[in-house]
């Protein structure tokens, strides 16, 4: 049978260790059930220490191949330690993170899948040489819900999520989770674009530090290096011409366009506010004990918001937003709003947009320009505040 095909498959292309097994313990607390808080979850739309490759950390890229060839491990939770026999050739991740990270690191030719087509950020790429993803031709894994045989037919070699987020965001069983790893390949990943879940009692990681694994998962640490390095310059330079007094931020998703109301998201530690903590804006909504969306929070109107009186507003939108069409559809709407264009940050200009929820290392730096632009015209205007042809080459190979 086809399926008993692909699990021989499986397995001579992957090992999964004990410790892998053991690390699937962590399903043991969960319940299941979508919090629901919000209407933007995957169905629209914190850090560890562990074992390192046994590839060369300062091996060049043809000396990791070769050393490729043997089998090797990644450890991450929750999984654990997953063996790998052989670099993976295709991959499928849900959100557009870890699709970033598999990108930034030259393998955008294996990306077969996304979660939600719309929250990946991949028209950014526009902008590098060299660099491209066409997500009309990946394969959606949202299709009002999200099912096993998806998973079967994509064959994918790794699957970069965290396998608690499929029981605990789409539905999935944990029988569900361990026949599609027995079956198909293994799941990597850690749910890192928010810290907010109740289910999410492990280890957390940064934005680099989960790169970092995806990175092992390809034996590409030599990419990996690079970026890591050429980010530290990018923020150490920006963060030197930060202004010393810098803004109270209220982080909104419009419940509807034109907005009356928003969903409230906390300046976090999670990925999805890498940019706005690297620019170190405070938290408005947090400084009055807003609820976030993602942890239950209900909507918030412009009276509220008026309560709160937010030095600036940032309002998150999914899929390519230009500034014609923000100017347009919220912008303009404040200003003639009754009770918004009360608000400080409308008065003072202080509108910007709040970028794409899940961000890895390339559309950071896209998402860190435009914020700094919009909140310090003064400082950083529309200049450009990386190098777009450093970047290509990174993620292209030549470095």
């Amino acid at each position: 049978m086809a399926r008993d095909s692909k699990f021989g498959q499986s397995r001579r292309r992957f090992l999964r260790a004990g410790a892998g097994i053991v690390g699937l313990g962590a399903f043991a607390g969960c319940t299941g059930q979508s919090d629901g808080a919000s209407t933007e979850t995957e169905s629209g739309d914190r850090s560890a220490t562990a074992s390192e490759t046994t590839a060369d950390p300062t091996a060049t890229e043809s000396e990791t191949a070769t050393a490729s060839a043997e089998p090797y491990e990644v450890s991450m939770e929750p999984v654990g330690t997953v063996t790998f026999d052989e670099v993976p050739e295709t991959w499928v991740p849900y959100t557009g993170d870890y699709a970033d990270m598999g990108v930034a690191l030259g393998q955008a030719e294996g990306l077969s899948a996304i979660g939600v087509r719309a929250r990946f950020g991949a028209h950014l790429y526009d902008e590098l040489d060299g660099v491209s993803v066409a997500t009309d031709e990946l394969t959606q894994l949202w299709q009002d819900g999200t099912g096993k045989e998806v998973f079967y037919e994509l064959d994918a070699d790794v699957h970069l999520v965290d396998p608690n987020f499929m029981v605990n965001r789409l539905q999935w069983s944990r029988a569900d989770v361990e026949e599609i790893t027995s079956n198909v390949a293994p799941f990597v990943g850690n749910t890192v674009f928010t810290r907010v879940y109740d289910w999410h009692d492990y280890s957390y990681y940064s934005l680099y530090e989960a790169f970092e694994k995806v990175a092992q998962v390809f034996q590409q640490r030599e990419r990996y290096e690079a970026f890591r390095a050429y980010h530290d310059d990018v923020l150490a330079d920006l963060q030197s011409r930060l202004p010393a007094e810098t803004p109270a931020v209220a982080v909104l998703y419009p419940a509807g366009v034109p907005p009356e109301s928003f969903y409230p998201y906390l300046v976090g530690d999670g990925t999805q506010s890498k940019h706005w903590r690297d620019l170190n804006v405070g938290d408005a909504l947090a400084k009055h004990d807003v609820t976030d969306a993602q942890a239950g929070g209900g909507t918030i109107d412009y009276e509220t918001l008026l309560e709160i009186d937010p030095d600036a507003l940032a309002i998150r939108l999914q899929g390519e937003i230009t500034p014609t069409y923000f100017d347009e559809k919220i912008r303009s709407h404040l200003e003639s709003h009754d009770v918004a264009s009360q608000l400080t940050a409308v008065q003072n200009d202080r509108v910007v947009y709040g970028g794409l929820t899940y961000q890895g290392p390339i559309i950071h730096l896209f998402q860190l320009e435009r914020a700094a632009q919009g909140l310090y015209p003064d400082a950083f205007g529309g200049e450009e505040l990386f190098d777009r042809g450093r970047v290509s080459d990174i993620v292209t190979g030549d470095f």
